[in-house]
């Protein structure tokens, strides 16, 4: 005798398959879990047994963490294990990516509360960690007086460059690059770099090269440069703090100089660190 495959009405499937009655309506909209039958009278829903597994196949790949659209498409091949196998893995990848942000997401707020606890000023200056991506630049680098007369190497730029009719990169980035390993009061070792686009011939002093990416932790801020020496601290903290250590000399992105604003509280400097994971 053939055994008869009981039908259940749909709030009966959903206590048997743990899917609330919205849900199976939804998964019916959308294709995924059709009803065996509906009544054409009541249009009552009505389940076979045999797609008990299949509800439960779909509650276990959501909790993986699959979207309905990527659950329907496994379902397409869940009796393929190597297939299964693929989906599952990509999953994971994808997971272990989350686990490996939120980590990072943690250590910054611990190291902030930290901080915060030895400095309630930690979060004047907020550090993040970015990557600059490769540029070719219009470079001078030069042994200069003293850190205030940057300006030096720029008229140089200007002038030995004056008849080229440099056109400015996309992403135009004007900054300093301080090769000092320490603070120095004279003879400071400076290189100025301008993103340019197209390519040039150098003059005798000013280097056109490609720089390649790099990540930074930096701190943008607006005022004056008297700020420098308190955003340097900061961004050297957060680098100790979050397990980083130094991958370069120290420069700043004049995102608004002294060229163009008179106003020193209009400036907007952005202090780099290149870093590297410990």
């Amino acid at each position: 005798m053939c055994e008869v495959k009981r039908m259940l009405k749909i709030g009966d499937f959903s206590k048997l398959s743990r899917v609330s009655i919205r849900m199976l309506r939804y998964y019916d909209k959308i294709g995924l879990l059709v009803p065996k039958s509906i009544d054409n009278f009541t249009n009552y829903r009505y389940y076979s047994e045999d797609q008990l597994p299949v509800a439960e196949r779909i509650t276990a790949l959501r909790d993986m963490g699959f979207s309905l659209a990527t659950v329907s498409e496994i379902l397409k091949n869940y009796d393929d294990p190597r297939a299964l196998a693929g989906f599952l893995s990509v999953k994971q990848a994808e997971i272990q990516a989350e686990v490996k942000k939120a980590d990072h997401r943690l250590l910054l707020l611990e190291t902030t509360i930290k901080r915060l606890r030895k400095d309630d000023t930690a979060m004047s200056y907020n550090v993040t960690l970015k990557t600059l991506p490769e540029r070719y630049v219009a470079s001078v680098r030069k042994v200069i007086p003293a850190y205030d007369q940057e300006c030096i190497l720029w008229k140089i730029l200007m002038s030995e460059t004056a008849h080229m009719n440099l056109q400015p990169a996309d992403n135009c980035y004007s900054l300093a690059i301080f090769h000092d390993k320490e603070y120095k009061e004279n003879d400071v070792d400076i290189e100025i770099q301008g993103t340019v686009r197209g390519t040039y011939q150098n003059t005798e002093n000013v280097v056109f090269k490609t720089v390649p990416t790099i990540e930074i932790a930096s701190a943008t801020y607006k005022g004056n440069y008297e700020q420098l020496t308190a955003v340097n601290h900061t961004v050297a903290n957060w680098i100790n703090d979050n397990g980083y250590e130094f991958n370069g000399s120290m420069f700043c992105i004049y995102h608004v100089s002294p060229a163009q604003t008179q106003n020193p509280e209009e400036l907007v400097t952005e202090v780099c660190y290149p870093v590297k994971k410990k």
